[in-house]
């Protein structure tokens, strides 16, 4: 089972296209959104097309597919437009036998985890930067963002497929992977 992992759209309705087109290419049974979907945030610039209308469009046309968390940008107001779930802070799904803790990052994150068990992987947006480190049993993966990658890394996603992490570009290429072991 493919699962697809983003975070960080932050209301760019061409990153959202982009997504879906990487989405329907990719054909996953989930897309699993780790957060600031339509809400650019203070501290960021406005990223390409932004328009959170469209953005909230794109992504309810895929509503059956997603599963959400809420970010540090969102807000009940964003989930009046959203045809899916996202207020929570955090979800824990079992997936291909892993087991793995989707937040946004602002709460919990790398340096701030939550509980950890054995082999559990934390995964989370919020930095903007693609990650995969091992820390005394657990995993902490991050997938970068969509709309605003920092620090000179690229727009990405995840694939997490055969309990194989993969992040590939915007446009679908593959350039790093990570497996928990």
């Amino acid at each position: 089972m493919k699962l697809m992992i983003a975070s960080d759209l932050h209301g760019s309705a061409y990153y959202a296209g982009k997504l879906l087109d990487a989405f329907r290419s990719e054909a996953p049974e989930k897309l699993l959104l780790l957060g600031d979907l339509l809400y650019h945030g203070p501290r960021n610039a406005l990223p390409r097309d932004y328009d959170c209308m469209a953005a909230a469009a794109l992504l309810n046309g895929v509503k059956d597919h997603i599963l959400a968390v809420r970010g540090n940008c969102d807000s009940e107001v964003d989930q009046m437009i959203l045809e899916f779930p996202m207020q929570a802070d955090y979800a824990l799904l079992n997936w291909e036998g892993l087991t793995l803790y989707a937040t946004h990052g602002h709460l919990w994150n790398e340096d701030n985890p939550p509980l950890m068990t054995a082999g559990t992987v934390l995964l989370n947006g919020h930095f903007h930067l693609p990650a995969a480190r091992s820390h005394d049993g657990w995993h902490y993966i991050n997938p970068g963002s969509t709309s605003i990658p920092k620090d000179g890394s690229t727009g990405s996603y995840l694939i997490l497929e055969n309990r194989v992490f993969t992040w590939k570009d915007m446009d679908g290429t593959p350039y790093q992977t990570y497996t928990p072991a």
